[in-house]
């Protein structure tokens, strides 16, 4: 891997950790359990790690 594509990959993945970070925040605040909130939070990194490798692989 390139330097440019390590940093992008890394770029994604702390984007990715702030919106389960986020989305977990935010449900727990909500009034949800915090097994539950952290749940929440994990399915919206995976789901947005998901995204960016599918636009990767769509993109070449």
């Amino acid at each position: 891997m390139s330097t440019v594509q390590t940093l992008a990959l890394l770029l994604a993945l702390s984007v990715a950790s702030h919106i389960g970070s986020t989305a977990a925040y935010v449900v727990w605040r909500g009034g949800t359990r915090p097994a539950t909130a952290i749940l929440i939070g994990a399915s919206a990194t995976g789901t947005a790690c998901g995204l960016y490798v599918a636009a990767v692989s769509a993109y070449r």
